[in-house]
């Protein structure tokens, strides 16, 4: 729980760039058609709901890649609760920039927040128990980083990065090798001894099997919360507990009640709806010829 992330493999830049030559492609033909290319204005980045913000970094670097010269005052924190009509930003510099960046840097900020914000909503549904909110490797292709950093700003917490840095056995992997006992015992002689060793189990029957083969956690996979209650008292202290599939915002304080210290939760990234942020174009506009 909570492992290392292999951030140094991955170029947020080259994140950024990917997205803005998607939108922009040869040339914003709009702006450049209708907007003398050296005006100059200021812009107002605006939450039009009650979010938790995410993304204010990788707002900024999408309007100074496009020109490095743009000023960019961020005016909340990334993990900062911010009121609908809050101003989180202020752009300022040659309009066509400003107006050429605007999706792309509303995008990152929308889908991020709206992570941020759903997390939180599951991390405040759970206060008062001794629990984690975990996210899942259930994210957008090419976006994990992020996805992952805005489950963090929201107050959860990272499971595996990726399938290199954590050993988990799954339900497919026992069905290959042949039973839990035997999957376990060709983890732990072919995998590094300071790796955990977790097990995903469907039953009561599967609890006692990951325990006697030495699983370090147990996953328990779509049980009911009175099933769940039971195994964590057979489990007792033996293994970390982890509670996946279909938990959501209703059930979510029935799991904790079972005593697991873990629920790890798709849903913060594959369901997560994006907040509403826009960007308002002050009235000053500089260097503008009308004809």
């Amino acid at each position: 729980m909570g492992n290392k992330h292999i951030e140094t493999a991955y170029s947020i830049q080259d994140i950024i760039k990917t997205a803005l030559a998607e939108d922009i492609g040869p040339g914003d033909i709009t702006t450049m058609a209708a907007l003398d290319r050296n005006a100059e204005g200021s812009a107002e980045i605006i939450a039009k709901e009650d979010i938790i913000v995410a993304g204010i970094l990788i707002a900024e670097a999408v309007f100074k890649t496009i020109d490095a010269k743009i000023e960019f005052k961020a005016l909340a924190e990334d993990g900062d609760n911010v009121r609908k009509g809050a101003i989180i930003a202020a752009v300022s510099g040659r309009i066509s920039a400003i107006l050429t960046g605007e999706r792309v840097a509303l995008n990152f900020l929308q889908r991020l927040s709206g992570i941020a914000t759903l997390t939180s909503r599951f991390v405040n549904n759970v206060k008062g128990f001794k629990v984690k909110i975990l996210d899942t490797r259930k994210t957008t292709p090419g976006l994990r980083i992020l996805e992952k950093y805005a489950v963090r700003m929201g107050g959860g917490f990272n499971h595996r990065f990726g399938l290199c840095d954590g050993v988990l056995i799954k339900d497919n992997h026992i069905a290959v090798v042949g039973g839990i006992a035997e999957a376990v015992e060709r983890a732990r002689e072919n995998t590094p001894k300071n790796l955990l060793i977790e097990v995903e189990v469907k039953n009561l029957n599967e609890v006692k099997e990951a325990l006697i083969a030495g699983a370090d956690v147990i996953m328990l996979d779509n049980m009911k919360p009175s099933v769940m209650k039971q195994a964590v008292k057979i489990i007792g202290k033996t293994a970390l507990i982890e509670a996946s599939g279909g938990v959501n915002l209703k059930n979510i304080m029935a799991i904790a009640k079972t005593g697991v210290d873990f629920i790890s939760a798709g849903a913060l990234t594959h369901s997560a709806r994006a907040v509403d942020i826009s960007l308002e174009v002050r009235q000053e506009v500089r260097g503008y010829r009308k004809r």
